[in-house]
């Protein structure tokens, strides 16, 4: 056991050193994911970086060597999510932190909204973070510590500045599921929380609002600005490092000053 261990505060006694840990990242292929995994690499954990695609993730981060690995992964698929868990297993020998970062928006209100769209949306969203909880959580229960990061949104306290219902309603899900994995696992070291980002400088966000749109978004956020991508990747290294400990069942609000009203 490495000094800086033996000499922590008892409640880190089955905390490995961050260069031991393992985390997860879901979506981590572009966006917040890949500031994500850029962050928790230079702060000394070994990352398996998962998503649909990788390619863009293992060319971006490669220079970290073994420390980064890359694994397909679909949220939405209870058997690939499995298989993709085990083989992140089998590559590391367990998962310390996991931070449910896949996410799927499409803007569209009430009555633009396909049953296909409401489908498609919970699916990531919402069973996502549930398969990929579900999947881990019994390991960090068993080593007696661990950390689940979800991201959750500005629109599950408030609907959204724009109408999305679906969007809305499975961040809303994660929300409610963040609060029941943290009873659950409280008592094992094993801490859930949220972010609750409002707009966050992602392509997803420059491809589907216009400019003149994001002008008026930004006017009404007090800091005058959306969240860089490093300012969520903070939050994120935050809730999921071991001092962390005593914060869990919270949802982090990373809004600029933005309220509803």
């Amino acid at each position: 056991m490495a000094d800086s261990l033996r000499n922590s505060p008892h409640f880190l006694a089955k905390a490995p050193p961050l260069a031991q840990q393992v985390a997860l990242v879901t979506g981590a292929n572009s966006g917040m994911g890949l500031a994500t995994t850029r962050a928790l690499l230079e702060a000394g954990y070994r990352v398996a970086a998962t998503d649909l695609a990788t390619a863009h993730v293992a060319q971006e981060l490669g220079v970290f060597g073994e420390r980064l690995a890359c694994f397909t992964m679909d949220v939405s698929d209870h058997a690939r999510v499995d298989a993709a868990c085990s083989q992140v297993e089998a590559h590391f020998g367990r998962v310390d932190v996991c931070v449910n970062n896949a996410g799927f928006l499409q803007y569209a209100n009430c009555e633009q909204t396909t049953p296909e769209l409401w489908h498609k949306t919970l699916r990531v969203n919402l069973d996502g973070v549930f398969y990929v909880s579900q999947r881990l959580a019994p390991g960090m229960k068993a080593r007696g510590f661990g950390r689940i990061v979800n991201v959750s949104s500005f629109g599950a306290k408030t609907g959204g500045l724009s109408p999305l219902p679906a969007y809305a309603a499975s961040k809303g899900g994660v929300t409610s599921l963040t609060f029941s994995f943290a009873r659950e696992y409280a008592a094992f070291g094993v801490t859930c929380n949220a972010i609750a980002p409002t707009f966050v400088k992602t392509q997803m966000l420059t491809d589907q609002v216009s400019a003149e749109r994001q002008a008026e978004l930004r006017e009404k956020i007090p800091v005058g600005r959306f969240c860089e991508l490093e300012e969520f990747a903070h939050t994120v290294l935050f809730l999921a490092h071991p001092m962390s400990g005593f914060i869990t069942g919270e949802v982090l609000d990373l809004n600029g000053g933005l309220q509803f009203d």
